[in-house]
């Protein structure tokens, strides 16, 4: 592990984003409530926040955080579903980690509610991925 201990406490700020491709059929039946295994939208949710506290447990040369919040926004397009994770925290190093970790577990968390609808007769999941995870900003600001 990196040692941190000369740097300054400040304010960090990380914004995430990723998108999962989905059927047109399973992205229907999001819309209309009716997936089987619970709410895809809100599952994920919940996931990506419980991650961002979760990431050094994941990853481990990152550094434990005191996250001071984590937002978790998805929006259902035609094509599948887009999350975007803004994770924030007072501390000696950044957040880019957490908020990555946030759009990964909400992505697979809604791979998971959904994969009954994705497979083909096979069991394949020809149509299905997750593309895209990237940082799109961070902030960093004295306190």
């Amino acid at each position: 592990m990196v040692d941190i201990h000369a740097k300054e406490v400040v304010y960090r700020e990380a914004v995430a984003e990723g998108k999962i491709i989905l059927r047109p059929e399973t992205i229907a039946l999001i819309r209309a409530g009716k997936v089987e295994k619970g709410d895809p939208v809100q599952i994920a949710t919940l996931a990506g926040i419980q991650a961002s506290k979760l990431t050094p447990l994941l990853m481990p040369l990152c550094h434990p955080l005191k996250i001071e919040s984590t937002d978790v926004k998805i929006e259902v397009e035609d094509w599948g579903l887009k999350v975007t994770a803004k994770v924030a925290a007072t501390d000696k190093t950044g957040v880019e980690m957490e908020a990555l970790t946030a759009v990964a577990a909400a992505l697979l968390n809604i791979w998971d509610v959904v994969k009954m609808y994705e497979k083909d007769k096979d069991g394949q999941y020809p149509y299905t991925a997750i593309k895209e995870i990237r940082v799109v900003s961070k902030v960093k600001k004295k306190v």
